[in-house]
């Protein structure tokens, strides 16, 4: 049996990894970088050896570094988890001249997919269905254009080695396909060292829905059920379940059965999953390849009850598969959340920072039959690095049927608290209450559609709205009666508290009523509802349950200035409670007004400046390419918002900056 199995990787998926060798008895070897010296992954493995500094391509993905950990070690397998070098050819054939298992497929197989061009042909090959397209190589932009004007409009351009949404980008018309090869082109490059790109027809309302397999190295292969990943931003999958509500059993068992196909015509053998698009008349094509374990596993294992690494580390180690096609059974549903590090209000730009608090809702069962695992690979008080990929942890929840993992997300979603950098919470929250989610009325233009300006919070309805405002009545109450105890001398000269207020959020407000009564705190209003409030929240507590006339209601609590932040279900509001007069006085006060910066290019995230496009002097039209930014493993082109001259250029190739710190100045 293996002994000791290094992780050629970081993270979440490193801590995963982990977690199943020590179940096994198996001992395990962590790799960092300057940047992860103080990292999860780092403080779980038995051993760890520093390989590099912080940048990815001197530490992750130089193939020296690892061997030698190897060496120093002693360990006799690799675990490559996904990203860096999973699926990297001449890694895993260093590995075999070591004498290092790999606890992955085969090389050739490796190489069979991991060239999505050679891939969609040999999957033509073994009799899967296959999007049109041009899989030759491309020279240039202007060939670019020709070919997806060929194929016809719209057209995904993608990297040939991508993966993760990397070098990926929609076209619409020449413009942005002369566009969006050059920058797929670099950005493949910069993440795979390998900028080939290839293009085909994209297909029109379209679902991400992929099949995981898992073989043996004697020709026993299977699969288990699908994992539905529709809701993508910019390509990047952030809310994944098991099983898809799109398909029927039919088109499952025929998805299931072509990935085997494929797994089988490449020999392959460990854990991998088969991609493909499916159309609204469940159609489907393969899309790709990915030869090691994917993000998204966690909910396949929910409703499998099947170990995916353990099962790789058992096919590594030359053992046959213990489970055959007849035994696989999907259980309940399952729903994974990608919590990131980015500001959802900006746009979702990249975010990092210190974790000042970090504190996930209590894994494992649930009383309610429901079940939540939270993988992750950070800590309070650990660093979120611009050198990585921008992933906190994966939310995930089981229940019995959809519509029950749902609710248990939202209310897991609820309990997740996280401050100091900026996050999707809210709008995983959003995608939660969202009623197309919630119908399965899905596709991956589910973001862009429901959303197209932007996320910029979610707007309370009525009821919300006036529940959050109790809430802040009973925290102002609480905090005023406190006041009046803070010191003898107070309490033996009891201040008078107020009983007429008005909470204002923004433009919203109410009159309410406060009073104490029998332990509780009821809030009443003008049109005769009232809210009977029982809470044991207590001023410095940043999440506490409001029980509202019966109802639990989790609400997460700041101060924030002269009033209250309260976040729930995606709603962030900032309450303000205050006496009539005041609130009457209040709208006289002057509006601040923010500085302008209509003649200047910010620099919208933390990241490197790879690229100035433009000199000073030249003069620019609107939407005309700027700048680009590389922040998180991901290039962000900066175009100008409308014509202008540039007076003067504020940064250098290479160049490390801050959010909003200027780039171009423009006259």
């Amino acid at each position: 049996m293996i002994k000791k199995i290094l992780i050629a990787n970081r993270g979440e998926i490193a801590c995963r990894v982990i977690r199943t060798a020590r179940a096994m008895g198996i001992q395990t070897v962590a790799v960092y970088s300057d940047a992860d010296r103080e990292a999860m992954h780092v403080r779980m493995a038995d051993e760890a050896v520093h390989i590099g500094a912080a940048p990815s391509a001197q530490s992750y993905l130089v193939m020296d570094s690892i061997i030698e950990a190897i060496r120093q070690t002693g360990a006799d397998a690799v675990h490559p988890g996904y990203g860096f070098l999973s699926e990297n050819r001449a890694f895993a054939e260093r590995l075999s001249q070591e004498g290092v298992i790999f606890i992955g497929p085969p090389v050739g197989a490796i190489e069979a997919m991991g060239d999505k061009i050679t891939s969609k042909k040999i999957a033509a090959e073994a009799g899967v269905s296959t999007v049109p397209g041009h899989m030759g190589l491309i020279a240039d932009a202007e060939e670019a254009v020709k070919i997806s004007s060929g194929v016809g409009y719209p057209v995904m351009i993608k990297a040939s080695a991508g993966g993760g949404g990397k070098g990926m980008r929609i076209a619409w018309n020449d413009q942005e396909a002369r566009e969006g090869f050059s920058a797929s082109k670099n950005e493949a490059k910069s993440s795979f060292g390998d900028d080939r790109i290839f293009i085909e027809k994209f297909v029109d309302q379209p679902r991400h829905i992929e099949i995981q397999v898992l073989g043996d190295q004697y020709g026993n292969t299977i699969y288990l059920g699908e994992r539905e990943c529709s809701i993508q931003r910019r390509n990047q999958k952030v809310v994944e379940e098991a099983p898809s509500s799109f398909l029927d059993e039919a088109t499952r068992k025929a998805m299931g059965e072509q990935a085997v196909q494929l797994a089988k015509a490449v020999g392959y053998f460990s854990a991998g999953t088969v991609e493909f698009i499916v159309d609204g008349a469940r159609n489907f094509y393969f899309l790709e390849m990915n030869t090691r374990l994917q993000v998204e596993h966690p909910v396949t294992e929910l409703i499998t009850g099947i170990d995916l690494v353990e099962q790789m580390i058992r096919v590594a180690n030359g053992e046959k598969l213990g489970i055959a096609q007849a035994d696989v059974k999907l259980n309940g549903w399952a729903m994974e959340s990608r919590l990131y590090a980015e500001d959802p209000y900006r746009g979702f730009l990249p975010s990092i920072g210190r974790l000042t608090r970090y504190r996930p809702p209590a894994e494992g069962e649930r009383g309610d039959g429901t079940i939540i695992r939270n993988d992750t690979g950070v800590y309070e008080g650990g660093e979120i690095s611009m050198y990585y990929d921008p992933m906190i942890a994966k939310l995930c929840t089981w229940a019995p049927d959809r519509k029950k993992a749902i609710e248990a997300m939202a209310s897991a979603l609820d309990a997740f608290e996280v401050e100091g950098i900026g996050h999707n919470l809210p709008f995983l929250s959003a995608v939660m209450a969202h009623p197309r989610f919630q119908s399965g009325n899905i596709t991956t233009a589910f973001i862009a559609e429901e959303w197209p300006e932007g996320f910029h919070g979610i707007a309370p309805d009525a009821e919300q709205g006036r529940q959050l405002a109790s809430v802040a009545a009973f925290i102002h109450r609480v905090d005023e009666d406190r006041k009046t105890k803070i010191s003898d001398t107070l309490a033996n000269h009891p201040r008078t508290l107020g009983t007429d207020f008005v909470s204002v959020a923004g433009e919203l407000y109410w009159t309410q009523s406060v009073s104490a009564e029998a332990g509780r705190i009821v809030v009443a209003y003008e049109d005769d509802i009232s809210h009977a409030i029982e809470s044991d929240w207590r001023p410095g507590a940043t999440l506490s349950t409001f029980t509202i006339n019966g109802r639990p209601i989790p609400v997460k609590v700041t101060r924030a200035n002269t009033g209250w932040r309260l976040r729930w279900r995606g709603t962030d509001l900032v309450y303000r409670v205050m006496g009539p007069r005041i609130f009457e006085l209040s709208k006289f006060m002057p509006v601040k007004q923010a500085a302008d910066t209509s003649k200047q290019l910010l620099c919208p995230m933390p990241g490197v400046i790879t690229q100035v496009l433009v000199a000073e002097g030249d003069t620019v039209e609107a939407g005309q390419a700027l700048a680009t930014v590389e922040a998180m493993k991901m290039e962000n082109l900066l175009k100008a918002e409308k014509k202008a001259v540039v007076k003067s250029v504020k940064v250098r190739m290479g160049q490390g900056l801050a959010v909003d710190e200027v780039i171009l100045e423009f006259a």
